[in-house]
């Protein structure tokens, strides 16, 4: 297979699809919100400690209706097809309904679903980091249809974040550079990743996660995509670097080895099952993908 450089603004990066309307405007508008939760074909998602329920086969998310909603913090996700869509961050969810999370079944929800869905983990979570106040530890009151916390002694507000982290595929001539976490079974390897330190750009944070995970140094830094992850609350950035070293030294912390693969044999590797590659789901197949050419076998 012929080397290429892989094309940016990946279409195909998963969770990064725009899958509906989050009608902002309306998050202020009390009685509006009231009226459209009252509507029967209003659809809600339950939530609890990022588990939901889900239909018999585990395709799809198992919609609600509002009117037969429990009670828990509304939280308004917007329109999808025309209709209103909310989800309630429950505190213990029923034991008769089916309940997955978001990893377990990520591959076979439909991009409706999985839009919804990651914008309703991304608040919940933050709901749950944020009871008090960080400024004066007094109580947070949820408004603007749960996208707002304010703290009812001071009065400061509090906003949903996102943690930007950086996920990069180094390249050197026809070659990849994977790497493992020592936590992980055996085959297990994906492309590099961290957090973004405060005052640094992403390409820089690309240069030092790599260097001080494996020893590499790398150049020419160009973006690809970046996908929501809210797991608790990333923004995956997605670069690819061109290797000016080549000799990995791993921290042994994050990273307890890493590899350099020809296409060939992460072909071979990943048919063999001796490579065990991202999901499909992850930014860091695409990655992984876009500078292959083409799909390629197993995954997580």
């Amino acid at each position: 297979m012929t080397s290429r450089t892989p094309d940016a603004n990946n279409p195909d990066i998963a969770l990064s699809v725009r899958a509906h309307d989050r009608v902002g405007k309306r998050r202020t508008d009390q009685t509006w919100l009231e009226e459209t939760w009252a509507d029967p074909s209003t659809r809600v998602l339950l939530l609890d400690e990022g588990k939901f329920p889900v239909i018999a086969d585990r395709s799809a998310i198992d919609w609600q209706g509002s009117l037969d909603a429990p009670a828990g913090q509304r939280v308004f996700l917007g329109s999808q097809h025309g209709v209103a869509q909310f989800a309630v961050l429950l505190e213990d969810h029923p034991a008769d309904q089916k309940w997955a999370g978001f990893r377990a079944v990520a591959p076979s929800l439909s991009t409706d679903d999985a839009g919804l869905l990651v914008h309703a983990i991304a608040l919940a979570e933050w709901h749950a980091a944020h009871r008090h106040c960080p400024r004066c530890g007094g109580r947070l009151e949820a408004g603007q249809a749960g996208h707002v916390l304010t703290c009812t002694a001071c009065g400061k507000q509090q906003f949903p974040r996102a943690d930007p982290a950086v996920i990069m595929l180094v390249t050197h001539d026809d070659r990849a550079l994977l790497g493992r976490q020592p936590s992980w079974p055996e085959g297990r390897y994906s492309t590099l990743a961290g957090f973004v330190d405060p005052g640094e750009s992403l390409e820089e944070a690309v240069i030092r996660e790599v260097d001080e995970e494996v020893g590499v140094t790398v150049t020419d830094v160009t973006y690809f995509g970046n996908q929501p992850w809210p797991f608790p609350a990333s923004l995956m950035v997605g670069f690819f670097a061109r290797a000016v070293t080549t000799e990995i030294s791993v921290d042994n912390d994050e990273i307890s080895d890493a590899r350099w693969f020809t296409r060939e044999q992460m072909r071979t590797e990943a048919e063999a099952e001796t490579l065990i590659l991202p999901g499909g789901i992850s930014i860091s197949r695409s990655l992984v993908e876009a500078w292959y050419g083409e799909p390629l076998p197993g995954s997580w």
